[in-house]
């Protein structure tokens, strides 16, 4: 108890002595600078000017413009690509496609009720061999072996159009057969 003696007789012996103002602004803020200082280390509220933060919004945001104008840059039609892969290749495609659509057109023009049924199917069958062929023009487009797609290219619209003749020789055999027996009914 002796000690608490001496601090009590300490506090009666300073009292009226003791500073009890307030410390000027920005006391604590250079107290813990000054510390932190002695002991190397950064003060919490001090802001960390940095230069990373701007150069890498910029940094992402020229990727971001690059990356766009590649995509804008690469053409997106399948038949601007064909031309850019082989030129003897679009132009025989414009061949055979303009083809076989004046032949289509003849088929949907002999589309009767005796025929109908064998329309619709030679329609089905050029919609299927018109799929591989897009099948075939992704391959071409994706860097498959050229020569070897381009051959099953030019085989699936020789498929077409021989089928589309086979079928037009058919319509009119059944004409032809319809006529005759018409002929027979009469006499």
């Amino acid at each position: 108890m002796k000690q608490k003696d001496t601090i009590t007789t300490l506090f009666e012996r300073l009292k009226g002595e003791f500073d009890l103002g307030h410390p000027a602004d920005g006391h604590q803020q250079r107290f813990l600078e000054k510390l932190n200082k002695s002991a190397g280390t950064v003060a919490l509220g001090k802001k960390n000017k940095s230069w990373w933060k701007p150069l890498t919004v910029a940094a992402s945001i020229v990727v971001m413009a690059v990356l766009g104008f590649t995509f804008i840059a690469i053409p997106t039609n399948r038949e601007q690509r064909m031309v850019d892969i082989s030129p003897e290749a679009s132009k025989t495609q414009f061949y055979f496609a303009g083809l076989i659509e004046e032949q289509v057109q003849l088929l949907k023009n002999e589309k009767s009720p005796e025929t109908e049924k064998l329309v619709l199917d030679a329609l089905n069958q050029l919609g299927q061999l018109k799929k591989d062929y897009e099948k075939l023009e992704k391959d071409l487009i994706g860097g498959g072996d050229s020569k070897l797609i381009l051959n099953a290219m030019i085989i699936n619209y020789q498929t077409r159009i021989d089928l589309l003749q086979e079928v037009l020789q058919t319509i009119d055999r059944i004409k032809n057969y319809k006529k005759k027996n018409n002929e027979n009914d009469i006499i």
